[in-house]
């Protein structure tokens, strides 16, 4: 053993051993798996869905999605950072299909203290932050996945790197012009 590891790396061995014999298809495994990583998943899901019934929706539908498809990691990048993606994808989904909904109910009652020009009455949710997102996603669809895992998900940018499979300088230019993009989205939802 490495006397150099930190409890961490220690952690982030046993879990990484729990994942293969989870993709074996060890039961028990993947329970322990998915305990492990439901707090991480809530706190992405909760970035991103103030409220707090619908961050749990979502982390639910990501625990879910991490159960179903755990088959399918391989890398690139750690586990943690391809839980954080499915994470981030599952609450950007979540607000989109309430969204959808909410488009057929009366807009009448805000909760009091809530600005109704940046805030969601279907989630609580930071609307200029995930509209802004979805013209982002249609217009530079090669920024969103570095912009989601480094300032939504909080991911080191080394690690982007390897799990969108682009240089380190690509992906820190991505994230410049995906924050610029967001910075101006913003500024015309306060003017």
């Amino acid at each position: 053993m490495d006397t150099h590891a930190t409890p961490e790396d220690e952690r982030s061995a046993e879990l990484d051993a729990l994942v293969v014999r989870a993709q074996d298809g060890d039961a028990n495994a993947l329970e322990q798996v998915l305990t492990a990583v439901q707090p991480l998943v809530q706190r992405r899901c909760s970035r991103i869905l103030t409220f707090h019934g619908d961050a749990e929706d979502a982390a639910q539908e990501a625990l879910v999605a991490i159960a179903t498809k755990l088959s399918t990691y391989k890398g690139p990048g750690n586990f943690l950072g391809w839980v954080s993606v499915v994470s981030s994808n599952s609450a950007r989904s979540t607000y989109r299909k309430l969204k959808r909904q909410s488009a057929e109910q009366p807009r009448e009652f805000l909760p009091e203290g809530l600005d109704p020009r940046t805030t969601s009455v279907i989630a609580g949710s930071r609307l200029d932050l995930l509209e802004g997102l979805e013209k982002l996603e249609q217009t530079r669809p090669a920024v969103v996945e570095a912009f989601v895992l480094r300032d939504l998900a909080s991911l080191p940018y080394e690690e982007i790197a390897t799990m969108v499979d682009a240089p380190l300088g690509t992906v820190k230019a991505r994230i410049h012009e995906a924050r610029k993009f967001m910075r101006e989205q913003l500024a015309e939802k306060l003017a």
